[in-house]
């Protein structure tokens, strides 16, 4: 059975790109009937924190990228490394390594001043004397010295390490903390990780990964290394480039489809689909369609699939996930309309639940003031016997539904021989404090006859003021 896995490190937000790599895991998973876990490498102590392991599971659980076991901690296995670790060296594929630290600055400045690449000597690798007094040693991986090392990556293909690259790189620190490639290898190969999907910049820790494994007598994964996310200025995707934590976008109204959506064309195609369900998402999803090459992270391309996905979706779906954000504008939903209905009238004007919650508040508030430029427009004198006909046909109303409103509003331009503006505006402004608004006749239907007949009397009361004041 295939197996994936997603483990970032505590150490900040679910980042962006993080999402992608762990989006991709689960894709691949799902689509071939697996099972996807998440791990949290939290054995950076001094960085880690409750607040950003917390913020992986809630951004997790937002996505809905739902996992079959997890969450593990790396920092509860601990017994299990030193385990592994003691096996190492018991079957010389590890050893004691007693340098340093000056020792090792020694090494590399006289490197450097010979114009070589930097790098342990391995001059414990075969040590048999007496340890040096007062030091704590570290724990190196007797890397093999010749041969090589292939992968046969699922994205990149066919990669060639030589052995004599590659130096005894410490598996335990001299506190005796396990280092990220023993930990890593030992979570893969205890979890029965089939196929390890991450970011190119782990492509460099993968052929040792896969020396370690051989000395362990494991199984080698199959490895799928994923290009990096840059922002528009070509460098990798960071704070400096905007929000970039999945929990930012939540704020922003992102939808979580909406989301994965982009993030899955960042790098994979399929045909010209640009909005995919998530069900499409699985169906379609394969390693092989990833590119090779870094994907640019664009916002502007990020909020207009945002917008097809409001588009599509039904309005008890938005209702869902816009009803936080009038929770936020202090909106009592029981005091309105059916929040869907609501929804499935703005999704047409919305690009984020943001502004689909900003342009819903009049549904649930009674406002203070109108809207400057509407009301000088619009709320006019000669606006007042539109709108005392209106409010008069609008009271006889047996029916109140979108229909027989868009009636009344006929048959008001009718008998004052203007045309259809001329009673649909001051309408507009008087129900939505606004100059604009979804069809006038189905907002007044969704706010209900009591409430539509009092903002009228407001209105009404507003232009006879303005007119009395005018003389």
């Amino acid at each position: 059975m295939i197996k994936t896995r997603f483990a970032p490190s505590p150490t900040g937000y679910l980042h962006i790109g993080g999402v992608r790599t762990a989006l991709y895991s689960w894709l691949f998973a799902r689509r071939h009937g697996g099972q996807f876990v998440l791990r949290i490498e939290d054995t950076d102590r001094e960085r880690s924190t409750e607040e950003s392991v917390n913020a992986i599971l809630e951004g997790m659980a937002w996505l809905g990228l739902d996992y079959d076991e997890g969450p593990f901690y790396q920092t509860h296995r601990f017994a299990r490394y030193q385990e592994v670790i003691q096996q190492l060296l018991d079957s010389g594929h590890a050893y004691y390594c007693y340098a340093t630290k000056e020792e090792l600055d020694q090494l590399r400045a006289k490197q450097e001043a010979r114009g070589e690449k930097p790098r342990y000597d391995r001059r414990y690798r075969d040590f048999t004397g007496t340890p040096p007094q007062g030091v704590d040693p570290v724990v190196r991986f007797k890397n093999p010295l010749d041969g090589e090392v292939v992968i046969d990556d699922l994205v990149k293909g066919r990669v060639v390490i030589r052995n004599e690259e590659l130096d005894d790189l410490i598996i335990a620190r001299s506190d005796g903390t396990p280092t990220y490639n023993l930990t890593v290898v030992v979570d893969d190969w205890d979890m029965g990780i089939t196929h390890v999907i991450r970011g190119d910049d782990h492509l460099n820790n993968t052929p040792r990964q896969i020396n370690i494994l051989k000395a362990l007598g494991a199984p080698l994964p199959k490895y799928a290394h994923i290009p990096m996310v840059l922002g528009p200025d070509g460098k990798r995707l960071s704070k400096r480039h905007g929000a970039v934590s999945v929990l930012q976008y939540k704020e922003q109204g992102y939808l979580p489809e909406a989301l994965l959506n982009y993030l899955v064309r960042l790098g994979w195609s399929h045909g010209d689909q640009e909005i995919f369900t998530v069900d499409e998402m699985i169906e379609y999803f394969s390693l092989d369609a990833v590119n090779n090459a870094p994907s640019t992270f664009n916002e502007e391309k990020c909020l207009w699939v945002n917008q097809q996905h409001i588009q599509r979706s039904s309005g008890a779906h938005l209702a869902r996930h816009l009803a936080p954000f009038m929770a936020e504008r202090n909106c009592d939903l029981e005091q309105g309309p059916d929040l869907a209905e609501v929804a499935a009238l703005l999704r047409e004007r919305s690009r984020t639940l943001v502004e689909m919650a900003d342009q819903a508040i009049y549904f649930y508030q009674d406002f203070d003031a109108y809207d400057e430029a509407a009301a000088k427009k619009h709320l006019r004198p000669v606006a007042l016997e539109p709108l005392k006909l209106l409010r008069d046909r609008l009271a006889e109303l047996g029916e109140w539904t979108a229909e027989a409103i868009h009636g009344v509003i006929q048959s008001v331009a009718q008998t004052l021989e203007v045309g259809m503006g001329k009673v649909g505006m001051p309408l507009r402004v008087a129900l939505t404090g606004q100059g604009q608004s979804p069809s006038i006749d189905q907002v007044a239907a969704l706010l209900g006859k009591d409430k539509s007949l009092a903002r009228l009397d407001r209105a009404i009361e507003y232009v006879t003021q303005r007119a009395q004041a005018q003389g």
